[in-house]
């Protein structure tokens, strides 16, 4: 066969080559859907607002813009607590934030973003994806018409910000304190009056007094909440939320008319960013760490072991409690359970051994 019958049977420069050729174009514009995501979060919001707004452009650019994506931060479509229903509504395709907001619908979501003596970021991600964790979720979501993806962490976080010493229990008693979750509930016990706010209203309402204290995430989102104009003293570690898992929650009847490949595309692209912010939290994490007490004089305190203990029992009756909800919540604790005894003995010898005994020679104190 000469080369001009090679092309002329492959269809190639010929009219009839060029159609073929135009055809994937046409089609991909004929199947635009458009994806409204809302968000739980600031507009350009570091961390979590970033990684949010990171996650919606990439969705679009790997689709090729077949998932034409428009993105509201919070207020801007909805409230940050009212994204949740708006996406299971079918209002909007998707939501990004944290599931544990939405514990009063069913306890059993706050497992998923984090619980008092939870899961590091090394251990969610094993548990999500090796240990059951995902199937329990979309379980779960599913009751509401959500399909869930883990979207991003924030890594170890600190206990909070607050504007006197806290030595022991009685010191708690009594403060009001921005404190979201089981977390919250559990500081109750302690005699804490906790209060559920939006990230954007917490640093008024200290300046106001409103509360006495403000737990949010770490050394990077906290400087830009500015907290340290308010309260100069930040205490570790966070016992009452160890590392939380941010989502993505979309509405599980637009996923499934989605073709395969843009279903894939959405779940890869969470799964991207779930690394991304991860790696970006403990990166600015030390960084903005020193700004803060070198340059505002924040004064980093250690919660004394009293009070950590007196945490894990309070746990342990929040825990046993929210048991009692239903089948699938006590399926999901006892995941959970299973989950950080096996993955709690590994890590003693493998990464806070290592990095215990490491920093030790090295002389790395915090």
């Amino acid at each position: 066969m000469d080369r001009r019958e090679f092309l002329k049977k492959a269809g190639v420069g010929t009219a009839s080559g060029a159609a073929v050729a135009l055809a994937a174009p046409a089609v991909h514009a004929q199947t635009t859907r458009e994806m409204m995501i809302v968000s739980s979060w600031p507009r350009d919001f570091p961390g979590p607002g970033t990684g949010s707004q990171r996650l919606a452009e990439r969705i679009e650019k790997l689709s090729e813009g077949r998932l034409a994506v428009k993105y509201f931060a919070a207020g801007e479509r909805v409230g940050a607590f009212d994204v949740f229903d708006e996406v299971a509504s079918g209002n909007a395709q998707a939501y990004t934030s944290a599931d544990y907001y939405w514990k009063g619908k069913q306890p059993g979501f706050a497992y998923f973003t984090s619980v008092p003596f939870g899961l590091t970021y090394a251990e969610m991600d094993s548990w999500m994806k090796f240990g059951g964790g995902q199937q329990l979720w979309d379980e779960l979501s599913d009751e509401y018409g959500i399909k869930p993806f883990a979207s991003g962490n924030t890594g170890a976080q600190m206990a909070g910000w607050f504007n006197k010493e806290v030595n022991s229990i009685d010191d708690l008693n009594g403060l009001k304190m921005r404190i979201p979750g089981l977390g919250g509930d559990i500081m109750s016990k302690l005699g804490v009056a906790p209060v559920s706010l939006p990230a954007s209203q917490s640093y008024e309402a200290l300046v106001s007094g409103a509360i006495d204290a403000a737990e949010w995430i770490g050394p990077w989102n906290d400087y830009f909440l500015k907290y340290y104009e308010v309260a100069k003293y930040y205490y570790y570690p966070g016992m009452h939320e160890a590392a939380s898992q941010l989502s993505m929650g979309v509405n599980k009847s637009w996923f499934m008319e989605l073709p395969e490949i843009d279903r894939e595309i959405i779940e890869a692209s969470c799964m991207i960013e779930n690394a991304m912010t991860m790696a970006e939290f403990n990166h600015k994490s030390g960084i903005y760490l020193d700004k803060l007490i070198n340059e505002h004089g924040v004064k980093v305190r250690g919660y004394s072991e009293e009070i950590i203990d007196a945490i894990g029992e309070a746990a342990d009756e929040v825990f046993a409690t929210t048991v009692e909800h239903s089948d699938l919540t006590r399926r999901i604790h006892e995941s959970f359970v299973k989950a950080r005894g096996e993955l709690g003995r590994w890590m003693v010898l493998s990464d806070a051994g290592y990095t215990q005994q490491r920093n030790r020679v090295l002389g790395i104190t915090a």
